[in-house]
């Protein structure tokens, strides 16, 4: 409650305010330098009778006395009681007193009579004034409002008078305007005490839009007649030292704030009805409690709808200021038009909501990124990590990446004569030795853009192009170079581990590459404990040929030629003319029943400036020591 009522107050100070001087209303203000004229205080009534006189001749509507004058203050009963009978249009003050306090009595000579109204002013918690009253009922009593009776004054002049609401005759119409009760639960209010007929205060009229005489200048006739005339005026108490005083929501922000005159104050509260009645401005009002409900329960379905979106603290941060915004801005607008409705309460489910959906959201996420780059993000580069989380959306099936089709470029690679070396070595040093060279090896897959998809002993599966699809041709084309590219620089990463090994006396070895470009089926394979991504098809089949093709008889180089690479005749169109190749024949291979025509890598050629790299490679013959026999 208290924060929805510093919202009201936020929306009150926001809300367009009336900035002309007020035709209706004026106030005659007692202040400090009046009291010093006077010398003492209270006035006598003899000083307060001969006061009203002086007023009485402006002619004005009405006169609203905000004094308590239970009490007489001697001298001037008689002449004060006179003024008080001769002028029917003065209205006196006086206070009903909450429940268990005692109250402050009208005039004696007005007692019972319709010149009297009560000033009480309700103070919510916090010490603020959001709500005026038209009449109490202590039971035996029933009174009404001071405001009430000097607007009522003013008004029979235009011929209105209080009456029923035609629709709900419990409900006061003043014009063309009906005042509704003011409800316990209404707008940001909980079960707020809401005995006699209350309504709430616009404060559109401010302080200064209320024109102001001070006593002295009354009483020195320093008044022109046009101010006071067909006016109703007000008679109060200004000086500090008085203290009648009360914080409004347009007043009172904070330390050194300086509040409102009882008298000023209940100036606002006529204006306010003589607008009803005369402007046909309509009261505040608010929503139903099930409209409530439903505009937060709107609230907390988006944050929990749009969380999803805001993963990231950006994203979370512009999520979390446009609605924030956005329902400020329509609370603002509905109060232009008269409506109050909740700001914090949305506002809290907003942010409630879209924290637990965007903290649900992200958690989820983690747990997607997890699984998904348990598959990658030891065997891939950040770029493509980067690029396999960002089409998630394509990738992922119910957590696990689906199975899909597309074209890639496959490289098998083994070693030569790993089996007879295993034989030779120790079980430890022989692990080792190994991760040392896979160490070496499997960070040039990743730095080319490949992807390594599975170790097998001492061979690898990686793959170009995958996981992401690559449907264009340029883009085919680059995953073929890059894995052609990987395969050299296997090449030359092991001439130099050959030659690290045998300057430790350690063995060296060869290694055979198969290259194939084609369809796959990529996806995950196996279940919750263990999930293991895989290409399938005779693409991959065909690498994995490529590379055992006539493995025995192949004669390494180590630290010359420590490597042969074989590509198929798939491969061939998507190279350019840096590289040095070799028809080695078409071939039968194993488990396939048509044949196969097959190239050796032999390397980078030299390109004269200005060669293009468009268009296939020209197919060399052996013109540098082949490790095959002719196809």
């Amino acid at each position: 409650e208290p924060a929805e009522l510093g919202a009201y107050d936020w929306l009150i100070r926001l809300q367009p305010k009336l900035t002309r001087l007020s035709p209706r209303i004026a106030l005659i203000t007692i202040g400090e330098s009046d009291l010093r004229r006077l010398g003492h205080w209270p006035i006598s009534d003899l000083f307060l009778a001969r006061t009203v006189e002086r007023l009485a001749g402006y002619g004005p509507r009405a006169i609203g006395i905000d004094i308590y004058r239970d009490v007489s203050v001697s001298p001037g009963k008689e002449e004060l009681d006179r003024a008080f009978i001769r002028h029917r249009h003065i209205v006196a003050t006086m206070k009903f007193g909450n429940v268990g306090e005692q109250g402050v009595p009208p005039p004696p000579v007005l007692g019972n009579t319709d010149q009297v109204g009560f000033s009480d002013v309700l103070i919510d918690s916090g010490g603020m004034v959001r709500r005026g009253m038209l009449f109490l009922d202590g039971g035996d009593d029933f009174a009404y409002s001071f405001a009430l009776r000097l607007a009522m004054l003013y008004l029979e002049r235009n011929g209105i008078k209080p009456e029923p609401d035609p629709v709900n005759p419990l409900h006061l119409r003043l014009g063309p305007t009906t005042i509704a009760p003011l409800e316990a639960n209404e707008g940001g209010y909980v079960d707020a005490d809401v005995r006699g007929y209350q309504f709430l205060l616009d404060f559109r009229d401010t302080p200064e839009s209320i024109p102001r005489f001070s006593l002295a200048e009354l009483l020195d006739g320093r008044i022109a007649s046009e101010a006071l005339r067909e006016k109703i005026v007000l008679i109060g108490v200004s000086a500090v030292s008085v203290n009648d005083f009360f914080c409004t929501p347009l007043n009172c922000r904070g330390l050194g704030s300086q509040e409102t005159p009882g008298v000023v104050l209940q100036a606002q509260v006529v204006s306010q009805l003589l607008r009803f009645a005369l402007d046909g401005d309509r009261p505040l009002a608010s929503l139903e409690q099930w409209q409530e409900e439903l505009w937060i329960l709107l609230w907390s379905l988006a944050g929990g709808v749009l969380g999803r979106f805001g993963r990231s603290p950006a994203r979370f941060s512009c999520l979390t200021t446009v609605g924030l915004l956005l329902i400020g801005a329509v609370v603002y607008l509905a109060f232009l038009a008269r409506v109050w409705i909740p700001l914090v309460t949305p506002a809290l489910s907003w942010l409630l909501s879209l924290s637990l959906q965007t903290a649900h959201a992200a958690n989820q996420e983690r747990r997607q990124r997890a699984a998904l780059m348990d598959l990658f993000a030891r065997y891939v580069d950040a770029d493509i990590a980067r690029e396999i989380w960002e089409h998630r959306g394509v990738l992922l099936a119910a957590g696990r990446p689906r199975p899909q089709r597309l074209t890639a470029t496959i490289l098998f690679s083994d070693l030569s004569g790993f089996t007879t070396l295993a034989e030779k070595i120790p079980p430890e040093a022989l692990m080792e030795w190994l991760n040392e060279y896979l160490q070496a090896i499997t960070p040039l897959v990743t730095a080319h853009g490949g992807v390594v998809i599975r170790f097998i002993g001492d061979a690898m599966l990686a793959g170009f192009g995958v996981p992401v699809a690559h449907g264009a041709e340029v883009e085919v084309r680059r995953d073929a170079v890059n894995a052609i590219e990987c395969a050299l620089a296997m090449e030359n990463k092991l001439i130099e581990l050959n030659r690290n090994w045998q300057a430790r006396g350690l063995p060296f070895i060869g290694m055979r590459v198969g290259v194939n470009t084609g369809p796959v089926v990529a996806g995950s394979i196996g279940g919750s404990q263990r999930l293991e991504y895989a290409v399938h098809g005779d693409t991959v089949n065909i690498a994995a040929r490529l590379e055992s093709y006539e493995k025995d008889e192949f004669m390494p180089d180590a630290v010359g030629q420590p490597c042969r690479i074989l590509f198929s005749e798939w491969t061939l169109p998507h190279l350019d003319q840096r590289f040095r190749t070799k028809r080695v024949g078409q071939v039968n291979l194993r488990g396939k029943e048509a044949p196969v025509v097959i190239y050796q890598m032999l390397g980078y050629r030299r390109r004269p400036a200005g060669s293009s790299n468009d268009g296939c490679p020209e197919v060399q013959e052996a013109n540098t020591h082949s490790p095959l026999p002719p196809g």
